[in-house]
């Protein structure tokens, strides 16, 4: 694997489960660098989204929309994952935006 972009290592592992982004943001606390904070706040918009629409469907019995959701989680997560290795920063379509205005702690 090609480490051209500095912090390229760093945003791969955060879109690998909600424990590779934290590890991410532990690998990101110094030195910092944007790039990999940038898909560090994607991937964690990422992951808690589709944990609070599980957690929300299951406890209001409408766990039958589950494959829905896996397949929402599964393109943006490819789509977020993509964009680490072609070394873009390019937000997801939407929420993207948000990811980066709602986790301003993720530095």
């Amino acid at each position: 694997m090609s480490n051209s972009t500095p912090g390229k290592t760093t945003a791969i592992v955060a879109y690998i489960t909600i424990v590779g982004c934290l590890i991410a943001i532990t690998m990101n606390i110094e030195p910092k660098n944007d790039f990999a904070r940038f898909h560090t706040r994607q991937a964690f918009g990422i992951h808690v989204l589709f944990h609070a629409l599980a957690i929300l469907l299951t406890y209001t019995g409408l766990a039958y929309l589950s494959i829905v959701i896996y397949l929402f989680y599964l393109i943006i997560w490819v789509y977020g994952f993509l964009q680490a290795l072609n070394e873009k920063t390019r937000p997801l379509p939407i929420l993207g935006k948000y990811f980066q205005k709602w986790f301003t702690f993720i530095s």
